[in-house]
């Protein structure tokens, strides 16, 4: 049985939710916002279900992201499991932050970013204050089945995270999804350092669909996901936001009929308003977007002589 926590998070995204469940080994996946109201939200939902803090066995992340992993040092008995890419967050690995900044600025500096709005990379790592501070204990992979819970299988859905796992039932259809799978909105597609830093940055919203078609493949009844009720009817969902996207892809390809723009730009045409509030998640929106349209090969991508990427129509 799936017992759901829900706890509330200083983000506009509004309460996360944290999955207990009970077999062989008692485990909570996800940990809530390192909050005091996050910490006490998980200790009521626990306490409904009649155990304590002391009692969790193991914590299992869905990925790093702050809203997810906040409290899972709070649990003196328990394992950490998850993606290796949490721990560059997990330990504030001093390389992985230098790494970090540089790789920021300089996708940045391609998209076009005027010079005075760059002093945001800096302020990109505000969120480890709301992240656990201790390492993992074991790593979970693909394939994996998860300790304590015989026949759970572990499903890599890289896209919204590049750390992101989902966590496959197949004798119940069940499937615990953090961030993959949302019933009311789409998960955005954060552009993140590789976790290799010798590696090419990863085109988020590519894994990100080719991690929603993986549930297309599978006999799914319900997706526990992070935010909001259980979402089921899967399969059309799935069909929904993949053509959804697509004409999102398609509206940012007509801005492209005055001539190449560089993402910066088509972001301030896209999000008039919020990029000033939201840069870094509006970038990643329309990146995605030029990613999807190169890959289809509706656009190609040039760079002029400040090393700034501009699209055109193919």
């Amino acid at each position: 049985m799936i017992q759901q926590l829900i706890i509330p998070t200083p983000y506009a995204v509004g309460d996360v939710n944290a999955f207990l469940v009970k077999e062989e080994a008692l485990s909570l996946f996800d940990a809530g916002p390192r909050t005091p109201e996050g910490l006490e939200a998980i200790k009521q939902g626990l306490a409904q279900a009649g155990y304590k803090l002391e009692d969790i066995e193991q914590v299992i992340l869905t990925h790093h992201h702050p809203d997810h992993s906040g409290w899972a040092d709070a649990f003196p008995n328990a394992t950490l499991l998850g993606h290796e890419y949490n721990n560059l967050w997990l330990t504030r690995d001093p390389s992985f932050i230098e790494f970090h900044d540089q790789f920021y600025m300089d996708r940045f500096i391609e998209q076009g970013v005027p010079e005075k709005a760059l002093g945001i990379v800096k302020k990109m790592k505000r969120a480890a204050d709301f992240i656990a501070n201790r390492p993992l204990d074991s790593l979970l992979k693909e394939g994996d089945e998860i300790p304590g819970h015989p026949g759970w299988k572990v499903l890599e859905t890289l896209g919204h995270a590049q750390s992101h796992l989902s966590f496959w039932n197949p004798s119940t259809n069940e499937l615990i999804g953090g961030d993959l799978l949302l019933a009311k909105v789409s998960s955005n597609p954060l552009v993140e350092p590789p976790l290799n830093p010798e590696e090419s940055r990863p085109k988020t919203l590519l894994q990100y669909n080719d991690s929603l078609r993986r549930l297309q493949e599978l006999p799914i009844q319900a997706v526990y996901s992070g935010h909001g009720d259980p979402v089921t009817g899967i399969h059309d969902l799935v069909e929904q936001r993949l053509e959804k996207q697509h004409d999102r892809a398609m509206k940012v390809y007509q801005m492209l009929n005055e001539g190449p723009k560089s993402v910066f730009e088509l972001t301030v045409e896209l999000f008039p308003s919020a990029y000033k509030r939201e840069l870094g998640l509006t970038l990643s929106e329309t990146l995605g977007q030029m990613d999807y349209l190169m890959d289809i090969n509706k656009v190609k991508r040039n760079t002029d002589e400040q090393g700034i990427h501009r699209y055109e129509q193919s």
